[in-house]
Order: structure tokens, then sequence, then C-alpha cells
């Protein structure tokens, strides 16, 4: 195994967290944003209010997109095993 196997194999890792995770923190950020909206446009500055609907809608998206994110650490897996099995 040579430096440029490493690379290719630490870019792929790196890319399959970054698609994996991809749906969870879109949905996180959006729903941040709304709920700051509405904070800011009811003048209610509680703190506490942002997490339960945010953790209640990352539950969900993660739920929903669990096939995706299954098939993505499938791919980055047969990749890792393919590379183990040609012997680098």
């Amino acid at each position: 195994m040579n430096e440029a196997d490493a690379l290719d194999i630490a870019q792929a890792a790196i890319w399959t967290v970054v698609v994996a995770s991809g749906p969870a923190v879109l949905v996180a950020m959006l729903v941040g944003v709304a709920i700051a909206f509405v904070q800011a446009l009811t003048q209610v500055q509680e703190m506490t209010l942002t997490f339960v609907p945010k953790i209640l809608a990352i539950f969900v998206t993660i739920a929903i997109s669990a096939p995706f994110i299954g098939s993505q650490i499938s791919i980055f897996t047969n990749l890792v095993f393919s590379r183990i099995e040609s012997g680098f």
C-alpha cells in the first residue's frame, strides 16, 4: 500500500461521511433557521424551544434516509474490501 492508495481510501471515507450525514445536517439547518425566524417574529427568545423540534426532525430524517445512508456505507465498505482483496 502506497501513499496514493491511502489517500484514495481517506478521500472516499471523508466523502462517505459528508454524503451520509448530509440529509440530517441539512434538515437540522433548515429547521433551525425556521425556528429562529419564528422566534424573531414573535420575540420569544427561549433557548430550549429550538432543541425539541430539531431533534424530532433529525430523527424522522434519519429514519426516512436510513436506506440511503446504509447504501453509502455499504459502497464504501465494498471499496475497502475490494482494495484489501486485490492486495492494494
